[in-house]
């Protein structure tokens, strides 16, 4: 049997079958009780859930399966938490080849060993041909937030620099390039990877990082509009300092699309006091998940609620919220 059954999701014997031969020994959970049993220390817990529907399932650099983690992971590390346990929740379709689903299993054990996180428990459900495109993964995660930490667009002040971990938009663009079969010297590959690590590193340099978020669907645009109504404050960033890699340009150029609204999956914005940016830039480019670092803007008092880039040539504009999908089924 090499695909994917209605009886795979019966609750029965195949289901248990494809349970114990591929999700419990990749994932290390033991038992076959409905909810995993966990000790977490005393203290403020972070909780998120997020739903994968990305197509293609297999892209540049990585698939849906460590897109799961990582983005999950990723939501608990930028909220000041120690992400420590994941769930996985999987609708399959009828006929889904199991050598894929393998694969996709085996990268989510991978990641979840990269983050040092346990993926503790889990659900299966298979639908009828046609009705889920391939599949889609639900995942969960719960996390320990860091004492002191508190981390909140409330926070932000007038004179804070806005930091940046990373290059723009290669998620997004090896999304799109794989759907129409682009190719770009050097090829671009989804920037995918758990960044709780590099954030562990930040807070043990800059205790009082005001705000983080990663910047996935609507790109950095969106996120940082989200931060500007959020603390009724201005954020402005120069265009001459966004760290956007020349295939990214090229591939945004070709298409129409802006890097600013381009989704990506491992890369973080930070916001705090202007007294600490450089030295927690310092400290993230001697991570290699924070090699690209740098202060890409500042916050100002006025106007509120704005995003204002500062061009190249000296001029002006302003950025505003993701209107619609730019780029549809992205994670």
């Amino acid at each position: 049997m090499d695909r994917i059954l209605l009886g795979h999701g019966s609750g029965g014997k195949m289901m248990h079958q494809l349970v114990r031969e591929h999700f419990s020994p990749a994932f290390g959970i033991e038992g076959a009780g409905d909810s995993a049993i966990v000790n977490v220390p005393s203290t403020r817990l972070a909780y998120t859930t997020d739903s994968y529907v990305v197509t293609p399932l297999f892209f540049p650099g990585g698939n849906i399966g460590d897109l799961a983690v990582c983005g999950t992971v990723n939501d608990l590390a930028v909220a000041g938490a120690e992400p420590l346990f994941l769930t996985a929740g999987f609708i399959i379709e009828e006929g889904f080849p199991l050598a894929e689903l393998k694969k996709i299993i085996e990268s989510m054990a991978a990641a979840a060993k990269q983050a040092q996180v346990r993926i503790v428990a889990g659900d299966t459900k298979v639908v009828n041909k046609g009705k889920a495109d391939g599949i889609f993964i639900n995942t969960s995660g719960l996390g320990v937030l860091h004492e002191g930490t508190e981390i909140a667009a409330s926070r932000i002040k007038a004179g804070d620099k806005v930091v940046i971990s990373g290059e723009l938009g290669n998620h997004g663009v090896a999304i799109i390039a794989e759907r129409n079969g682009l190719t770009f010297d050097p090829p671009v590959r989804t920037d995918s990877r758990p960044l709780n690590n590099l954030v562990r590193k930040m807070l043990e340099v800059a205790k009082d990082i005001h705000f983080m978020r990663d910047p996935t669907r609507g790109g950095l645009a969106t996120t940082l509009k989200e931060a500007a109504l959020e603390s009724a404050l201005c954020i402005r960033i120069q265009e001459g300092l966004l760290p956007i890699p020349p295939q990214v340009k090229g591939a945004c150029g070709l298409l129409g699309l802006d890097p600013l609204y381009v989704a990506n999956e491992g890369i973080l914005i930070a916001i705090l006091d202007k007294q600490h940016a450089e030295a927690l830039v310092a400290a993230m480019k001697n991570h290699p998940f924070g090699r690209g670092a740098a202060v890409v803007g500042d916050v100002l008092e006025a106007p509120a609620g704005m995003v204002l880039l500062e061009t190249a040539i000296g001029g002006s504009r302003i950025v505003d919220m993701l209107p619609g999908e730019q780029l549809p089924r992205i994670c």
